[in-house]
Parts: structure tokens; C-alpha cells; sequence
């Protein structure tokens, strides 16, 4: 089992002229933090125009500041958009192998599609292909970061000729690949594709068994082939994190950013009408968690009638993160047993102060992670060894992707 942090640089409203500066300056203490305290993974979100839920639009340079600020965490990308119209894919192999190298070989390299109607709209990206931007794109950064030099690519959304893409990361062939899955099609996907999994919907551990299973069941077959050039095995789960040695202080202090960040959700992808720069989402957010699940109390406030049970478990999982040591050692220990490998903690959230969160992840670090990470090199072995031969065959299926470029040259354009 892993630990990781997931960084929305969320920023309800109210704001005065500093806020933004002291958001990502308390972000960033608080991976310095985490670094110190032995937490593994960093993940920054890439998000645009997304008011109040996430001001992350540079996870790029956030994560290169870390990098100076840190020895051993790793800094992870979750995840890139990867259609053209937002990041080209030379833009994006460039960006990578230059925090590598920064950062010494620390980097994660998550993926996605983008979703938000608010962002594919913003570029100008059609929701009915995005998907297959994503798997064209995959294949060309990949080889872009390994291809020394990539001998180009015409396709249907990338059309870029032969050049040698520099810098190449430390790591070999590339950092390792993730991609966001939301729902059991794109778990499946990244199965087959081979890239790590990262479980962005909220589940409990029983539900998370499930797609834990189908995952490795999918990766160990015959339909594995890996998009890139390597297989990343692993799969996390997302939560929030408030930990506190009185079950109520963790409650009061955490809930609000739990249910925040779940309005949000619903807003911008589901409900909300938004005005850009005019729109006040916390103040909505405040006046109508009650009516969709997020009452601090909800025996008092019932969400409305015909809810979907599904929306209701989903709010329910929200609390899981969120409590004593010992009621998350617990909750960890059934992840565990479902056989997931990473639980990513996003404490940031709402207007979670500064303070309260790094309290809560010296907390956690120093009572609940410890059982662990002591039993992590015994787990990893098992695994490795599980996953030697499955992983060994799914290299092997990799198709040749290069061309012969002879001895293709570019020459000068005479000026005039």
C-alpha cells in the first residue's frame, strides 16, 4: 500500500488579491511536508476554467516547485489532458522529461480525456471523439519520450513529422502511465491498455474489490497491450483525508470540503449554469447541500425524493477518510485486503485551513501509516512475482510503431 496526496488547488469564493498566491504556497508546504513525513506520491490535477473547484491549470510548473522543495516524494501528473487542442503531444513529452530530470526520476505520468462540458468547449474539443484523442496522443507521447528520434505520426488528430524530442527522461523507457477512470469501461481500458488505474469516483472498499479484480483479471490476460512502451500494475482509489484523535474535531473540521468538492462535481458536470467570473458556488453550494445528500446532518435533512441509491453511497463514502487513527488504520486495512495499491488522499479541499491539514497528516503519517508500510516489500514481492510472466507476455505484444525515415533531413528556409 501507497499514500498519495491529490492537489484540485480548490478556492471557494470569497477572494482577495492574495488568495490564489496563498493557496499554492500553502500547497506547496504541505508536499514538503508530506515528503518529510514519508507520504509517496504527489498528484497535481490539470483543470481549466473550473472557478472555485480547481485553479490547477499549470500542474507542470506546481510540480516543478515542488520538485525543488522535495528529496523522495514522487510528483505525478493526475492526470494530463491529452487531446491536441489542449496540449500537443511534443508540448506535453517536453514538459515530462523536463520534470524528471528535475526532480531525479520522480515522475508519474497520469492521463485523461478531459470531461468537464466547461473545459472541452473552452478548446474547442468534441466530446464525441475525445476518446480517441486520448488513445492516438498516448501512443505518440510515449514515443516521443523513448524515440531517439521519433520518426513522426499521421494520423487522424495528430499529424506531426519526424523530430528527436528532447530532453528524455531519467526514467527508462518513460515515467510510469496511468489514466482516469471514472466507471468500469474505463477500468477495463486501462487494463488492456496497461497503464496504471486511477479510480477518480468515490467507492468503499467492497466496491473497489470489484474493480480491483476486473482489473487485474484484464491485465493478466491475453488482451493486454500496453499503449506505451511499459506496464504500470497498479491501482489506486481517491478520498478525502481528515484525521484527528477526536472523532468529532475530524468530522467539523473535514466534512464541508468532503461535501464541497462533491458539489462541485455535480455542478460542473451535471447541474450548474455557470456565469464565468460571476458565479458564487460556495454560496450555492452552502444554500443547497441539503436538497442533493451533503447535509452536515443528514437524518435531519434528508436529500430529495428519488435520489439515486447510487448518489446516496457515493455521499456516504465521502465521510470514510475522515475521522480517528484508528477508524482510518481500519478503513486502509480493507482497501488492503481488496487488493488496492494506492489510496490517494485530497485533504486540500474547500476552505480545509492550512493548519488543520497539516495536523492531519502528521497524524496519519505517524500512527496509521507504519503498520503499512512495514509489511510493503514483503507485498511488493508477491506481487512482482505474480505479475513477472503476465507482464513479460504483454511487452511482447507491443506492435512496431516506428517507420524507416532513411535520411530524412530538414534544411533551411531561405528568408524573402
Amino acid at each position: 500500500m501507497r499514500f498519495g496526496l491529490l492537489y484540485q488547488l480548490q478556492l471557494p469564493r470569497p477572494w482577495d488579491g492574495d488568495s490564489e498566491e496563498r493557496l499554492i504556497r500553502e500547497a506547496l508546504e504541505q508536499i514538503e511536508l508530506a515528503d518529510r513525513l514519508g507520504f509517496d506520491h504527489a498528484w497535481a490535477t490539470e483543470h481549466h476554467f473550473l472557478e472555485e473547484y480547481s485553479h490547477s491549470s499549470a500542474p507542470e510548473v506546481f510540480l516543478a516547485a515542488a520538485a525543488a522543495r522535495t528529496e523522495r516524494i514522487r510528483l505525478s501528473h493526475g492526470i494530463v489532458t491529452l487531446s491536441p487542442a489542449v496540449n500537443h503531444p511534443a508540448r506535453v513529452a517536453e514538459r515530462i522529461a523536463t520534470l524528471d530530470l528535475i526532480s531525479g526520476g520522480r515522475v508519474d505520468f497520469g492521463t485523461g480525456q478531459g470531461s468537464s462540458q466547461m473545459e472541452l468547449d473552452g478548446f474547442g474539443v468534441d466530446r464525441a471523439t475525445k476518446r480517441d484523442q486520448w488513445r492516438e496522443a498516448v501512443g505518440v507521447v510515449t514515443r516521443m519520450l523513448a524515440e531517439e528520434p521519433f520518426t513522426g505520426h499521421k494520423g487522424r488528430w495528430i499529424d506531426t513529422p519526424p523530430r528527436n524530442v528532447v530532453p528524455k527522461p531519467k526514467q527508462k523507457p518513460h515515467p510510469p502511465l496511468w489514466v482516469g477512470c471514472t466507471a468500469r469501461p474505463t477500468i477495463e481500458a486501462a487494463a488492456r491498455a496497461g497503464l496504471g488505474a486511477l479510480a477518480l469516483s468515490f467507492s468503499t472498499p467492497e466496491e473497489a474489490k470489484e474493480w480491483v479484480d476486473l482489473y487485474y483479471q484484464v491485465i493478466t490476460s491475453d488482451d493486454c497491450v500496453p499503449a506505451g512502451l511499459a506496464v504500470n500494475p497498479n491501482f489506486a482509489v481517491v478520498l478525502p483525508l481528515m484525521c484527528h484523535h477526536d472523532a468529532d474535531t475530524a468530522f467539523d473540521r473535514g466534512i464541508d470540503g468532503a461535501h464541497f468538492w462533491s458539489y462541485c462535481l455535480m455542478y460542473y458536470y451535471f447541474l450548474g449554469r455557470h456565469r464565468p467570473g460571476g458565479s458564487d458556488m460556495w454560496r450555492e453550494f452552502q444554500e443547497n447541500r441539503a436538497r442533493h445528500g451533503l447535509s452536515r446532518d443528514p437524518s435531519q435533512e434528508p436529500p430529495a425524493p428519488g435520489t439515486p441509491q447510487a448518489r446516496l453511497e457515493e455521499i456516504a463514502s465521502l465521510r470514510q477518510g475522515i475521522g480517528t487513527p484508528d477508524q482510518l488504520a481500519d478503513l486502509v486495512r480493507r482497501y488492503e485486503a481488496a487488493g488496492v495499491d494506492q489510496i490517494i488522499f485530497a485533504a486540500q479541499l474547500g476552505r480545509n485551513r492550512h493548519d488543520h491539514v497539516c495536523e492531519s497528516l502528521r497524524l496519519f503519517a505517524e500512527e496509521v501509516m507504519p503498520e503499512f508500510t512495514a509489511r510493503r516489500e514483503a507485498r511488493d514481492a508477491e506481487k512482482n512475482a505474480r505479475l513477472e510472466g503476465p507482464v513479460r507476455r504483454a511487452l511482447a505484444r507491443i506492435p512496431a510503431r516506428t517507420t524507416d525515415i532513411g535520411d530524412y533531413a530538414v534544411g533551411p528556409e531561405m528568408a524573402g
